[in-house]
């Protein structure tokens, strides 16, 4: 059965705004979740019976394969896939597609039309709760099939998992966090404990062992020695106790946890992640960092998010043979440290008026330059999270003049 093609605005769910918050209030690492969801990826599969099972994650612009089964894939734009109709009505529980060549939606699409020649797909969305859905578990073949109701809930079951293991994901990660920083503060406290604490120690034993052959005036120096380490611990014990010492002693250059990047780890995680996108307009896209600081580590906290959506407007918006330079700093005063990031793309620009509105929160979207579907809601994301982290946000830009993003943000 055909079915008409369905316009760009239709597509969005009425809760995208709310949906996208949820995704990025998780904070996900889009590529670094295949071995956490790789063994439901084909329990799916082997359930289904079919030849390719993947799970998706959609953003504002992009579906994320996190994980694949049969099928070697880690993005696409979402106005290519399929799962957008699964997350589209918040009340359905599953999208099913007997024949993707005779469905006027989805028989252009390349996997389709060519390799792997898709057929069936059947899909679940990844539900956080009753009305906001992150992405779908979806079964592909190049066959046509027919799941029975028992296999349709064994896969329901397996798409309630995998939301749950990103939940337990970004908890662990968090969890992870805290020890570490709570181990280096207990490796430091000993450190400079056993400074003190030995010298009283060791002078105690010389009066000890001197016994009556000590002279008054030399106990008394002994004593003051004494004194001085005994002072020093309590100061070191006042340190701990007013919260002060794991910022004192966060000066000196560690090696990040699992839950940090570096300015240096960040460039590389953006080029692997949008290096694809602007490959296919021939765009050229450049991360830079200029920064004595780039080894010094700072929480991901929802950073991917917002140069994610940054780079992707930019993407956008910036047509064939265009540039984008990504500028990443950071700047430590006292114990605070603020990172500086500049998007600046080579695109179609906008006017006064629609940068004003942007900033207000009030802009709506428009295509871009290859007529990619635009969603409206990516910067109105950024805003959001930018706010949350007490940051400032810079837009600058002119009709066919390009745009230029700004991100100030405070770090701990």
């Amino acid at each position: 059965m055909n079915h008409p093609k369905i316009s760009t605005e239709s597509l969005i769910p009425e809760n995208e705004m709310e949906r996208l918050m949820a995704l990025s209030e998780l904070d996900l690492d889009f590529m670094d979740l295949e071995n956490s969801l790789s063994d439901l990826t084909k329990l799916a599969a082997k359930i289904a019976g079919t030849k390719v099972s993947l799970v998706n994650l959609i953003d504002h612009f992009t579906q994320w394969s996190v994980s694949s089964f049969g099928m070697d894939v880690s993005q696409m734009p979402r106005e290519e896939s399929i799962c957008q109709y699964t997350i589209l009505d918040p009340k359905k529980s599953e999208f099913e597609v007997k024949d993707l060549s005779a469905d006027e939606r989805f028989n252009d699409r390349p996997f389709v039309i060519g390799h792997p020649n898709l057929r069936f797909y059947y899909g679940i969305p990844l539900k956080v709760n009753d009305e906001i859905s992150l992405g779908a578990l979806c079964v592909l073949d190049t066959d046509y099939k027919q799941l029975s109701p028992e296999k349709k809930e064994m896969l329901s079951i397996i798409a309630k998992e995998v939301v749950n293991r990103l939940k337990i994901y970004k908890a662990v990660e968090g969890l992870q966090k805290k020890v570490h920083e709570t181990q280096q503060v207990k490796n430091r406290v000993a450190h400079d404990i056993r400074g003190p604490l030995g010298g009283i120690i060791g002078l105690a034993e010389i009066i000890q062992s001197q016994g009556n052959q000590n002279k008054l005036e030399e106990v008394l120096e002994f004593i003051n020695l004494i004194q001085k380490s005994g002072k020093s611990l309590l100061e070191l014990a006042d340190e701990i106790l007013s919260q002060d010492y794991g910022l004192r002693k966060d000066k000196e250059l560690r090696k990040p946890t699992d839950a940090e990047f570096t300015l240096n780890s960040l460039k590389a995680k953006m080029v692997n992640m949008f290096e694809p996108q602007a490959l296919v307009k021939n765009i050229d896209l450049e991360v830079q960092v200029e920064s004595p600081n780039a080894e010094v580590p700072f929480p991901k906290n929802k950073i991917l998010q917002i140069l994610g959506n940054l780079v992707s407007n930019s993407i956008k918006f910036t047509p064939h043979g265009g540039e984008i330079k990504v500028l990443c700093d950071m700047e430590i005063i006292g114990n605070d440290k603020i990172l500086l990031f500049e998007v600046k793309d080579s695109g179609a620009g906008m006017s006064q008026e629609k940068v004003d509105e942007i900033l207000c929160g009030e802009g709506t979207s428009t295509n871009g330059s290859a007529g990619e579907t635009g969603y409206g809601f990516g910067l109105k994301l950024v805003l959001h999270l930018v706010q949350g982290l007490k940051g400032k946000v810079e837009l600058n830009s002119s009709l066919g003049g390009g745009t230029q993003f700004k991100i100030l943000l405070p770090v701990t």
